[in-house]
């Protein structure tokens, strides 16, 4: 894992794209603090860029490098809810503009998958994590249903799991206010 975890680096320093598995599902993903990179992923996916994209960290230390204020229940969510978790939160900052939605919000993930963790450790930044698919088609569950757009668009696949079916769902995702109040979004 740790040499694929270094090849992996390699092409995300360079402003690459990535096909990758995660905690969830097979995500593509890139430098999150890249302008050009998240344009590739935006048209990988055939996707319109109104539609924020996810980020993930390995540690919800670094949230604050990212939010402008994290609310405590943010932590509390986070170390109580064992299912892959995103939270939407206001205020984001230092990352790309095309990753942040227009009412200045953006998706966090805090990884819980050993080589998504170590992938970001390494890397330093956070990454882009959207669904291996063309916007609009199904997940797909197994890395040989990803579909062939998909895998000539990105720049590298991970070698990686392959075999494995993935938990089948993306994450459940919670929209928080500076003041604490949440929604959920998606379950």
């Amino acid at each position: 894992m740790e040499q694929e975890v270094l090849k992996t680096v390699e092409f995300l320093s360079k402003g690459k794209t990535i096909l990758y598995p995660t905690d969830t599902i097979w995500g593509i993903g890139c430098d999150a603090t890249s302008y050009r990179a998240v344009e590739k992923v935006y048209r990988i996916k055939q996707r319109v860029a109104k539609k924020s994209l996810i980020v993930l960290l390995d540690n919800a230390d670094k949230l604050e490098k990212y939010v402008e204020v994290v609310p405590g229940i943010a932590y509390d969510l986070i170390d109580s809810i064992t299912t892959p978790l995103t939270i939407i939160f206001p205020g984001a900052k230092n990352l790309s503009k095309n990753v942040i939605a227009e009412d200045k919000t953006i998706a966090i993930r805090i990884i819980r998958d050993e080589f998504c963790e170590a992938l970001i450790r390494e890397f330093g930044k956070p990454i882009v994590s959207t669904s291996a698919n063309i916007s609009g088609e199904p997940n797909p569950i197994l890395f040989s249903k990803i579909s062939k757009k998909i895998l000539d668009g990105v720049d590298y696949v991970v070698d990686l799991h392959r075999a494995d079916v993935s938990f089948n769902r993306p994450s459940r995702i919670i929209k928080i206010e500076v003041n604490g109040a949440f929604k959920v979004i998606r379950e």
